[in-house]
Order: structure tokens, then sequence, then C-alpha cells
């Protein structure tokens, strides 16, 4: 695509990224046919394509953003299905980000925006805030569907419906924290030790159980990835910056992998090399710490197991998008459930975001909605026992319409090779052999 952006502008770092990512643009088209909101509305400017000229226009000529244009970027999943789909290498997971801090920066949200998106840069990262906004949360379930029924107060009704009525304890840690096969850190994480602190526990026990020794990091915060998809980019290089020094002083004690069990977050600190490129004093500690940023089943992957004793369950596979498309990393989650013994299933367009998308279905719920749907029909037509996913946002907000339960994969490995069964399994007596009774996915 061709660009006209001044030499001037182009000083810029992130304005010459982004003139970068226009230019391979191509025109092509192959990347409407991937992307959730094209497929869903049928608009051009709800594809990446049409994103593109928008932003292009936008940052090119350095406008304030119309109204009309944020609701497009807005619509924007950052599933970077189109990334994967495109033939030119169009980056367009930095484009976007680029576009959605330059809207931050130039654009007056209505009031309620502002709100809601405040509310959430300044509690969602935090997990004692965002434990405690949970629990005042349960006071407001009966309120929304009130909330719904009006578009402003929309967002508030998504996450009154999301949030848990009853938040789980966290599990005990067991087990040495002493290895003889290496030394990982594990990150900790926002939402996921507030909603699922099973999968932390499971991690522990299936890493110990191979023989390395896991520790968890003192002085580490968000990701930024939040607040990065918000248009919050200081905000989120600064949790990178804090994130970065934390574990620069564990790679000098020596460690072999961060691991990262929530997939949007894995992402993102794969990116802190880029995000912190022309920070002289991080540059080169963040491209160390990207470097050694390994989500669970990349590493587990790499180690052997013994034979599973899973009796075929049948588990519905559904890719997480920051795993399939950010990281690209999606062989080895199969791999592992099947090489445990479960029977591994693929529900159709499963290259298609479930609606999650970070706090996507909190912004956006008309539409997350009709993507979960449309994704949990798919996965019925599998008939599966449980569903799996990389990724602590796709399981709650599939969990919010199915019957089924949702899993993380870790969660099943673990059970797989002599962890506990995972609470929401305890009702399939698949363990040792037994028989089971297949539960069913329901939408709506």
């Amino acid at each position: 695509m061709r660009t006209e952006f001044t030499a001037e502008q182009l000083a810029d770092p992130a304005m010459a990224s982004s003139e970068q990512a226009i230019r391979k643009c191509v025109h092509c088209g192959f990347c409407t046919a991937t992307c959730p909101t094209y497929v869903l509305l049928g608009d051009e400017r709800d594809s990446p394509r049409g994103r593109i000229y928008m932003m292009q226009d936008m940052l090119e000529n350095e406008r304030v953003p119309s109204a009309e244009t944020v609701r497009h970027i807005d619509r924007c999943l950052s599933c970077l299905s189109c990334m994967t789909t495109c033939p030119s290498g169009v980056n367009y997971m930095h484009l976007v980000d680029h576009a959605r801090s330059w809207i931050a920066k130039h654009y007056r949200r209505p009031w309620h925006e502002r709100l809601i998106r405040g509310l959430l840069a300044r509690t969602l990262p935090f997990p004692r805030r965002f434990r405690f906004a949970l629990r005042l949360a349960r006071c407001g379930h009966p309120f929304a569907k009130f909330l719904g029924r009006h578009a402003p107060t929309r967002p508030l009704a998504a996450m009154l419906r999301l949030a848990p009525r009853k938040l789980p304890a966290a599990p005990p840690r067991t087990g040495s924290s002493t290895g003889t096969n290496g030394r990982v850190v594990l990150l900790q994480g926002c939402a996921e030790p507030v909603l699922r602190p099973n999968i932390r526990a499971a991690t522990i026990r299936l890493l110990e159980r191979a023989g390395y020794s896991v520790e968890l990091a003192r002085g580490e915060v968000c990701c930024g990835a939040l607040v990065q998809h918000m248009g919050y980019d200081e905000q989120a290089r600064d949790a990178a910056r804090r994130n970065v020094d934390t574990w620069a002083r564990e790679i000098e004690r020596g460690l072999d992998a961060i691991v990262v069990t929530a997939s949007g977050c894995g992402t993102t600190i794969k990116d802190y090399g880029f995000m912190l490129r022309d920070d002289p004093t991080y540059a080169d500690k963040a491209i160390r710490v990207s470097a050694l940023a390994q989500d669970i089943t990349e590493l587990l992957s790499t180690i052997s197991f013994p034979e599973g004793k899973t009796k075929g369950l049948r588990v519905a596979y559904q890719s997480a998008c920051s795993l399939q498309h950010g990281q690209t990393v999606d062989r080895q989650p199969r791999e592992l459930l099947e090489r445990m013994g479960f029977e591994v299933l693929i529900p159709a367009e499963a290259h298609l975001c479930c609606g999650s998308a970070g706090t996507y279905n909190i912004l956006q719920p008309d539409i997350a909605t009709r993507l979960r749907d449309r994704k949990l029909t798919n996965i019925a037509a599998l008939q599966p026992d449980v569903i799996a996913s990389g990724n602590i946002g796709c399981a709650m907000h599939l969990s919010s319409a199915s019957e089924t339960p949702v899993l993380h994969t870790v969660e099943l490995l673990d059970w797989a090779t002599g962890g506990p069964v995972p609470p929401s399994l305890t009702s399939i007596r698949a363990h040792n052999g037994v028989e089971h009774e297949p539960r069913r996915t329901r939408t709506g």
C-alpha cells in the first residue's frame, strides 16, 4: 500500500513501525475470510483491510479520529488471525496497538466509556482489587438484566454476568521447590489466580513432577496486556519495565524459562523486546526476557511423561487466539493431550475467536456473545466430555454459557499424570477406566 508519511513523522519509531506495516499490505483480502468481525458483520470497515485504510488515514494525516473510525477499531478483537493468514507479513498487532494509543491520546470518548475503561484499567491488573470488585459484583447480579437494556450500561451488565457467584479458594502449594532438571519462574498473573487458582497449582505439580524448580518472582506485576489493548501504552510499558527488572534479577541467578499459563500474557511478554526497543536502559534486558518466555505447553512438549491413564476422555480443544495466532503455538497442546491418552477433537472454525479477547467481552458484549455462541455450537457438534483451552479469558467466557466443563489444558495434563481430579470433573467418572456419562454443551 502506498504511503505518504513525512520524514518528520517517520522520526517517531511508533509511526515508522506503523508505516512499514501499512506498506506491506497489498489489499489481497485474504484476511477478510478469517477475521471474526468481518465474518460476523460483513462490513469491510470491520475487516483488517478496512481498518488498515482507516488507520492509515488517521495516522498519516494526524487526524483526530472520528467516532466512526473509533467504533470500527474498537470492534477489532486483536485475535491476530489476520496475521496467520496474511501472505505479505503485515504486523497488524503492532499497527492496531499504535492506532489504539493514538485514539486514547486524541479522541475524547463519551463519559460512560471513559468511566468503564478507567475502572477496568485500575482494577483488572491488580489481583487484590480485582478480588474485591468480584465480591462487590455479587451484590449487583440482580441488576444485570436491567443494565443490559441500555447501550451505555451494557458493559456493566456484561461484567456482572461474567463475575462468578463464588470465588474458589487457592489450593496450598505442595511438593518441593528444588529440582534437578532446571529452574523456572512461573508468571503469577492477575485474573487467573483469582478466578482459577487451580491452574497455578496444577502447573507447579506438573513441573515439579518433571524435576523443575518452580519459583514465583517477587516484584512481578501485570504483564500489561489488558491496558495495552485499551490504548494505554505508557501504562503497559511501565508494567513491562517492572517485570523486566524483576525477571532480569532471576536470570542472573540462572533461569531456564519464564513459564506462562495465560496465553494472552505470553503474547505480550514475548513482545517486550519490541515494546521497549527505544529505551536504552531496558532494550537489551527486554530482549533476553522475551526470549525466555514460554507457554507452559511449549516447555512441557520437550519433557518426557509417563503414559496417561485417561481412558479416551473426549476433549474439545479450543485453541486460544493469543496462542495459535499470537505465539504460533497450536500443535504442542494437542499433541500433549493425545500423549496423555485423551481423544482430542478440533471444532469447526477453530481459527475464529471465541469473543473473550481480554476486556472485549465487557466492552463489546453483543459481538462477544455472538462469537461465543458460534464457538459453542461448533464445539457441541463434537459431543465432548470436556473443553480445554490455554487461556483463562477463553475458559471463563465459554464457561458462562456451557454445561460442559471448561478447563485449562494443564489441569488435564496434571490429572493424567497423577494429579488430583479437577473439581469440575468430579462428576465424570473416567478416572482409572470407570465408565462416564458425557456432558453436553448448550448455547444461548
